[in-house]
C-alpha cells in the first residue's frame, strides 16, 4: 500500500511539472519572437537631406498601426499607395518631411499617429560606368561617392583598360562636360583633386 502511495505521488509530481516546463519553454521563446518583430530596417543612407525619388524603396512605420505600416517602392510617377490615404506623392521629399506629411494626413483616421520613414533601397539616383570596367553598368549613387569609389564598385578593370585616360561625362547647364581621371596618379597620391564627388546621371568612361 505504501509503495502504491509513493508511486501515485511520483506521478502527480511529474504531471505538475509538465505545465511549468511548457510555460518556461514558452517564456524562453518569447524574447526571440519579440526581437524578430522589433527589427528596425537598415537605412540605405544616413543623409537627412536625401531627397526621395522614383524606384526608391521606403519603409513606412506607423506606431501601433501594423495595418498601415508597410514597405513600398516609389512608382515612376513619384507616388506610393497606402491604406487610408490611397496615392501619396513622396518624390521630392526628405524622409523627415514625408513623415511629417503622413503624420498630418493620418490624424483624420488615427489618434496621435507617430510615423517613421526609412529609405531602405536607393534606386532613383544612379551613375553609369562604361567601357573596360570589370562590371560596366548602372550603379546606385551613394552619398559622397567619388570616381574612385564608383570604379571600385565596378570591380576594377579589364586587361585592356587604359587607366590613365579615364574620364567623367556630366551634364551641366545643358552642356556635356568632360573631366579627366588618371587612375594611376590618384591611387599614387598625385592630383587627388581629380577624384571628384559624383552626381546623379554622371557617366564614367574607361577606354
Amino acid at each position: 500500500m505504501f509503495k502504491q502511495l509513493q508511486l501515485l505521488v511520483g506521478v502527480l509530481l511529474v504531471l505538475a511539472a509538465i505545465p511549468t516546463r511548457a510555460q518556461d519553454a514558452g517564456e524562453n521563446h518569447k524574447p526571440a519572437n519579440a526581437a524578430a518583430a522589433n527589427v528596425t530596417p537598415k537605412p540605405a543612407t544616413d543623409d537627412p537631406n536625401y531627397v526621395i525619388g522614383p524606384q526608391d524603396v521606403l519603409d513606412i512605420s506607423v506606431w501601433k498601426e501594423p495595418e498601415v505600416s508597410r514597405t513600398v517602392p516609389v512608382r515612376p510617377d513619384g507616388k506610393i499607395s497606402l491604406p487610408l490615404l490611397n496615392d501619396v506623392q513622396v518624390a521630392g521629399f526628405t524622409p523627415s518631411q514625408l513623415a511629417a506629411q503622413l503624420t498630418e494626413s493620418l490624424k483624420k483616421f488615427v489618434a496621435n499617429p507617430q510615423v517613421t520613414v526609412i529609405v531602405t533601397t536607393i534606386n532613383s539616383q544612379r551613375i553609369y560606368i562604361m567601357g573596360e570596367a570589370a562590371r560596366a553598368g548602372a550603379y546606385p549613387l551613394l552619398p559622397g561617392m567619388t570616381i574612385l569609389q564608383a570604379l571600385s564598385s565596378a570591380g576594377g578593370f579589364t586587361q585592356f583598360a587604359k587607366t590613365k585616360k579615364i574620364y567623367l561625362l556630366r551634364q551641366e547647364n545643358g552642356k556635356q562636360m568632360k573631366y579627366p581621371f588618371n587612375y594611376k596618379e590618384v591611387i599614387g597620391g598625385k592630383n587627388p583633386e581629380q577624384n571628384i564627388p559624383l552626381k546623379a546621371g554622371d557617366t564614367i568612361v574607361v577606354p
